[in-house]
């Protein structure tokens, strides 16, 4: 198998294990500090991707653009106010959540 279709493989993996939830069920994740915001111009799965093969190069980047960073207080409350779902993928040990 190439490497191509092994990334092709994982992509779709993770593309999967992505599904739309209440936030209130991910408040435990929030409260234990690894619920990840990702940003809605970023790609959910291939945030994951990047995350699940260890992409430190790539993850830093987004982090210093503010796409990727862990999910604040306010987002948390404003989520939680407005009984909002979520777009979300286990890499663990994080949650990355996407509005």
């Amino acid at each position: 198998m190439n490497e191509s279709n092994c990334c092709d493989i994982t992509k779709e993996k993770v593309n999967l294990e992505t599904s739309l939830i209440a936030w209130k069920e991910l408040q435990r994740f929030f409260a234990g500090g690894v619920a990840v915001f990702v940003a809605s111009d970023l790609d959910l799965v291939d945030a994951a991707y990047q995350f699940s093969t260890d992409n430190k190069d790539q993850v830093a980047l987004w982090m210093q653009s503010h796409q990727v960073a862990l999910v604040s207080d306010q987002q948390a409350i404003d989520w939680l106010e407005a009984d909002a779902e979520v777009w979300a993928v286990v890499v663990k040990p994080w949650i990355l959540v996407q509005q």
